[in-house]
């Protein structure tokens, strides 16, 4: 049923978990959830019990990060990094419906990462942001000097609970230096770039910028600072 109206109220969808039958995968980065679930809808009926599968890993939610200055022509510029991301990689351009360009798996994206455990807290966002910062990109804030970029997104809500939380800092790219990273082979590598604001949306209107988090970031970047 559509509605036409502005009053954007969810319905009162409640799922029971009548069984967790997860399988025992062993250690890993992320873990197999499996239930068996029962929805019960606003009138009290309730659906037959279906089964649901998701992804879950200790470290569920990550930082963005929009480091961003203005040139000395008054243009507004942000900071890029490459990636390489195995999923991308391993696709297979048979399972694509339409034409897309084929990177082999790179990615242009914005610095982001996982909130550590000891960082889950509003203080530790911070943190974690300016953490990341410095280990993706090379510049060290202090974690006061970032700001929040509204409010945090799930970014595949059907299959993972991770959240993405946004922040924006302005820097002296004068005072960027080679970034530590983490060790990451996935890291090494990879490339710094700054590009002006309005390019780097553009390329998300071009297909050169892939990453949705980062497009989201830097929409609301261009929001704030039009």
């Amino acid at each position: 049923m559509t509605r036409a109206d502005s009053s954007l109220g969810l319905p009162s969808i409640r799922l029971e978990l009548l069984e967790d039958v997860s399988p025992d995968t062993g250690k890993g980065f992320l873990r197999l959830v499996r239930r068996r679930l029962r929805a019960i809808y606003p009138d009290g009926t309730a659906s037959a019990p279906f089964t649901y599968d998701e992804v879950e890993r200790a470290r569920i939610d990550a930082t963005v990060i929009a480091a961003h200055y203005v040139d000395e022509s008054g243009v507004r510029r942000v900071f890029l990094r490459s990636s390489i991301r195995p999923p991308v990689t391993f696709r297979g351009s048979s399972r694509v419906p339409c034409p897309v360009p084929d990177r082999g798996g790179a990615l242009w994206e914005l610095p982001a990462g996982l909130v550590e455990e000891d960082e889950q807290n509003p203080e530790g966002l911070f943190r974690g942001a300016a953490r990341e910062l410095a280990e993706e990109v090379g510049f060290t804030v202090e974690p006061a000097r970032l700001s929040m970029l509204g409010p945090s997104t799930f970014p595949c809500a059907g299959v993972i609970a991770e959240r993405h939380f946004y922040f924006e800092v302005e820097v002296n790219p004068k005072t960027r230096v080679e970034p530590a990273l983490d060790g990451s082979a996935l890291e090494h590598g990879g490339v710094v770039v700054d590009v002006p604001l309005r390019e780097a949306l553009a390329m998300c209107t071009r297909g050169e910028l892939e990453d949705a988090k980062s497009e989201i970031a830097l929409r609301r970047l261009l929001e704030r600072y039009p």
